[in-house]
């Protein structure tokens, strides 16, 4: 995934003196990050056809998102064999629910199997985009590199690309360790420490259980609690890898029941249904077999729909909170001392480390680093009032430049890897298009995209997204850009059709 600089316009001043771009050579496709996206572009690009790729990472190997998230505990909450390509399944996964080295390792089986380590350009990190109309090519802007030039452009940097500390004062004066979930340092030792950790989203409740086995004391600070349920996790038994293995059939199988599965949470998760309460039901049952204190579970109680926010999958939170050594504290953050936290009702904490569980900077209303489309005009400051794209790939004005987990294409119950397989086709599709009808651009109408989007946002207003809690899926006056208001099987089909007559072919 690629590291976008607050500097752009300086730094990429610097990298246009240092060579003519107009000598540098045009490839067919260039792919921003070597994530699951990038690398699962790459592998269904070439298996169309098309092979004149170049991927550009700024670390200094694949993995994205697994790469970067190596904290204790680290695991998805998706089934393996569903947070997966169809096209590449691993019959080896070792449980229900894979832990982040497992998921790393497969990425980078993904470009060993595909051989697409000659394609990637590590240590490369973009600072702009710029789109010449006339020659309808992408000139793209590096640190301290030559600029690449390219025909088409894949954004797969991935919307949780970029670890981000929340903006509380106080926060340089502490004089203890710092550590993000995104960037952990296993340098530091726990053990007999007094640890805060601010955050109680997804990767917090996988943090905690495992900072209570060897610190001496964990604080919880917790600004709003969330819908837990049970993860059904289990070790796999060597049975079913041999067979899935020796019939991949089998595995496809299991695949697709896990995929109706998950589709039909969509009826509790989405949207306010009979299911959503039986959900409710479900989680609070939980939590009242696994928290005994009364007190504790009334802190512990959400005040909003499930689904409203990212649902916590896990079986290890609510008992290590009960812990002896282990402290929830709800009440709200003042700001950060030299020794610790000061909460609002006067106390300070004091604590040798604060580990910030407070997730991403996500681009929701604008974009990651400078983008000029047609005329020069500006995506960054046509997406300030919130992203809009024509089925979450195209944006209107910027032809032959594609997004993965672009706007709108959030799932909220079902596997990412379904929506972005759907969004990889649907690219590859346009991209051979634009090859085959030798044409120099393809540009979505912006009649098209304005009539996608008003339907979308129609029926976004009937989610539980949008029933009045405050989560990253929205933006701060409350539009929301992230996610998609359906089934997968619904986004899966509106990408499966390219009209001619939503766009400009030029």
């Amino acid at each position: 995934m690629t590291q976008y600089l607050d500097k752009a316009p300086d730094a990429g001043r610097r990298s246009r003196k240092a060579a003519d771009p107009s000598a540098v050579k045009v490839v067919e496709v260039l792919i921003v990050g070597a994530g699951f996206a990038g690398l699962g572009s790459a592998i269904q690009l070439r298996k169309a056809g098309i092979t004149d790729i170049a991927i550009v990472e700024r670390g200094t190997e694949v993995g994205g998102t697994w790469r970067d998230n190596q904290y204790p505990g680290a695991a998805c909450d998706i089934p393996s064999n569903l947070y997966s390509f169809s096209f590449a399944q691993n019959p080896g996964w070792t449980r229900g629910y894979s832990g982040s080295r497992e998921i790393l390792e497969y990425i980078k089986g993904l470009a060993r199997d595909h051989d697409l380590l000659p394609l990637i350009r590590f240590q490369h990190n973009v600072e702009a985009l710029h789109f010449d109309g006339g020659e309808g090519v992408w000139t793209v802007t590096l640190t301290g590199r030559e600029p690449i030039k390219a025909r088409s452009v894949v954004m797969a940097q991935g919307p949780l690309s970029n670890a981000g500390f929340p903006n509380m004062r106080g926060i340089e004066s502490f004089q203890g360790k710092k550590i993000h979930s995104a960037r952990w340092d296993h340098s530091y030792d726990f053990a007999g420490k007094r640890v805060a950790v601010i955050g109680t989203g997804a990767s917090a409740v996988q943090i905690i259980p495992e900072l209570v086995k060897v610190a001496d004391k964990v604080k919880v600070f917790q600004r709003t609690p969330g819908w837990v349920l049970p993860r059904f996790d289990f070790q796999s038994p060597e049975w079913t890898k041999a067979l899935f293995a020796k019939l991949p059939v089998s595995q496809t199988a299991v695949r697709e029941a896990m995929y109706w599965i998950h589709e039909s949470m969509a009826l509790g998760m989405i949207w306010n249904t009979p299911m959503t309460k039986a959900l409710e039901i479900l989680g609070n049952r939980f939590r009242e077999a696994q928290v005994k204190d009364a007190w504790l579970r009334r802190q512990l109680t959400p005040d909003f729909k499930i689904g409203c926010k990212r649902v916590l999958m896990t079986n290890d939170y609510y008992p290590a909170l009960q812990k002896p050594n282990c402290e929830l504290i709800s009440w709200p953050i003042a700001n950060i001392s030299e020794k610790g936290i000061r909460s609002v009702e006067g106390l300070e904490h004091q604590v040798d480390c604060i580990v910030f569980a407070t997730g991403f900077e996500v681009s929701k209303n604008g974009t990651p680093f400078p983008v000029h489309g047609l005329g020069g005009r500006d995506l960054n400051a046509e997406w300030s009032g919130g992203a809009q794209a024509y089925k979450s790939v195209q944006v209107s004005g910027y032809p032959n430049l594609y997004f993965t987990f672009g706007p709108n294409s959030g799932p909220g119950h079902n596997s990412a890897l379904v929506y972005m397989e759907s969004q990889i086709d649907y690219i590859v599709r346009s991209i051979g298009k634009l090859a085959a009808g030798k044409l120099k651009y393809i540009d979505v109408r912006a009649d098209a995209q304005k009539t996608y989007n008003v339907d979308i946002q129609k029926r976004l207003a009937k989610t539980n997204w949008n029933s009045g809690c405050k989560s990253w899926y929205l933006s701060a006056d409350g539009f929301n850009s992230t996610m998609f208001p359906g089934f997968a099987t619904q986004f899966a089909k509106q990408m499966a059709t390219f009209r001619d007559r939503d766009y400009r072919l030029v």
